[in-house]
């Protein structure tokens, strides 16, 4: 049975390593290990062992606390509704690729029209 801890380990060495745009198989060639067992350390099902998320860490360029950042000890929601409308948000927003896909393409996108952008997407989210 997986471990609450593995999972979320897990599931932030996925949010980095989507945030940088690496590869599973980039990650392992990186750490000196197959792109199965990166697999497998992103779904909680196996462990990852120090010194190996040291490697991991050092790959992703982040420190080693990144990988434990949200964790309290308790169960956390999955969603939690968002203080000035009615949508309901993922608790780990940066851990959905959808979002993060989006946050990807709207920084490829030029300054003056990514402003244009986000007040419209302002204007819309108050009006829905």
């Amino acid at each position: 049975m997986t471990h609450p801890v593995d999972v979320h380990v897990g599931k932030r060495v996925r949010h980095r390593r989507w945030l940088v745009g690496m590869t599973q198989q980039q990650l392992a060639e990186c750490v000196g290990i197959k792109f199965q067992q990166i697999q497998k350390y992103e779904t909680g099902a196996n462990r990852i062992s120090a010194s190996r998320l040291w490697d991991i860490a050092d790959a992703l360029e982040v420190p080693v606390s990144f990988f434990f950042e949200g964790l309290d000890g308790g169960e956390a929601p999955t969603t939690t509704t968002v203080a000035d409308s009615k949508s309901q948000v993922p608790a780990d927003l940066m851990g959905d690729k959808e979002a993060l896909d989006l946050v990807r393409s709207y920084y490829a996108i030029p300054e003056t029209q990514r402003r244009r952008l986000f007040e419209l997407a302002r204007v819309l989210s108050d009006v829905a």
